[in-house]
């Protein structure tokens, strides 16, 4: 690990929409939101982000692309930068992490890791 991974705070809030999902089909639909926060001495840029997202049944989905919400956003030093966006799972209950690929503006790449967080329906683990 560089020295940089811990220069990247990642903080998220996810939501369950019920409007969105389909409870009898085992469709249920959740947002997330995320603040990424530089901590860090230089600029650094997003390139891609890798998620792992896992539902009820221990499944696990892959996820990789590049950038976030088609952007790749670069943070100064003390900015933040904050996106929504969703996923879909057959069941109640999941779970999501990851990391961000970033680039600082010396060049060095480094990853910005998306601490797990649930997806889950009010009261479903209550």
């Amino acid at each position: 690990m560089s020295q940089l991974d811990d220069s990247i705070e990642v903080d998220v809030i996810s939501e369950y929409l019920p409007e969105q999902s389909v409870e009898d089909e085992q469709r249920y639909v959740f947002a997330y939101h995320i603040r990424l926060i530089n901590h860090g001495e230089q600029a650094a840029t997003l390139r891609s982000r890798h998620w792992f997202i896992a539902n009820g049944n221990g499944e696990v989905q892959e996820v990789n692309g590049e950038g976030v919400v088609g952007e790749q956003p670069t943070l100064d030093p003390g900015e933040h930068y904050d996106y929504s966006s969703g996923a879909v799972l057959a069941t109640e209950v999941g779970s999501m992490r990851g990391y961000y690929v970033m680039e600082a503006a010396d060049g060095t790449l480094f990853h910005a890791t998306i601490p797990v967080f649930t997806l889950a329906i009010p009261h479903a683990l209550n």
